[in-house]
């Protein structure tokens, strides 16, 4: 497997919508998740999707335990979610600080649903169904926004909470480059 360039905001890549996924459990679909994996952890990455690398198919990998770029945060089981769909559970919004590998070096106060309900696929094709809140719920929203060609800083309510993140949190090593 390999570390991937990740594209960075301004790449006209990452505002295309991706296809969904209509073969699974292929080798060129291990190739790819094992090119993420490897990716999202050499960067220290809470989660990646397929077209942050270029590939514009609807696959996201998440996971954190022990993220130095999150290191308040509960864990996160490491998930592999194909043509992933969310629902929230309720109405209930909260905006909480996000990075992004695709936008390094800088933080943004973006609004989430606190609980939701994702499904989808795993590598193997088979189903995924799970309700979750808190950092989790979050996660899945930011990488299923990369799917749909969002970036969260066109969900900041505020600009004026969206920055550099040396210059947000002082003396705090959240870096993400």
């Amino acid at each position: 497997m390999a570390v991937r360039e990740v594209l960075k905001m301004g790449d006209p890549r990452l505002l295309s919508p991706a296809h969904p996924v209509t073969a699974f459990d292929t080798p060129e679909l291990h190739a790819l998740l094992g090119d993420m994996h490897d990716t999202m952890r050499a960067l220290n990455g809470a989660g990646l999707a397929a077209p942050q690398i270029g590939v514009g198919l609807q696959v996201v990998i998440f996971g954190v335990n022990g993220n130095p770029r999150y290191p308040e945060v509960e864990p996160v089981p490491f998930t592999v979610l194909i043509n992933p769909v969310l629902a929230p559970l309720a109405g209930a919004m909260e905006e909480g600080w996000e990075g992004c590998l695709s936008v390094p070096g800088m933080r943004g106060l973006v609004p989430r649903h606190t609980a939701l309900r994702y499904q989808g696929f795993d590598a193997s094709g088979e189903a995924i169904d799970r309700s979750v809140r808190g950092f989790h719920a979050r996660v899945v929203q930011h990488e299923v926004d990369h799917l749909q060609g969002i970036l969260y800083p066109m969900r900041i309510r505020d600009m004026r909470n969206f920055g550099f993140t040396e210059t947000l949190f002082p003396g705090q090593d959240l870096s993400d480059d």
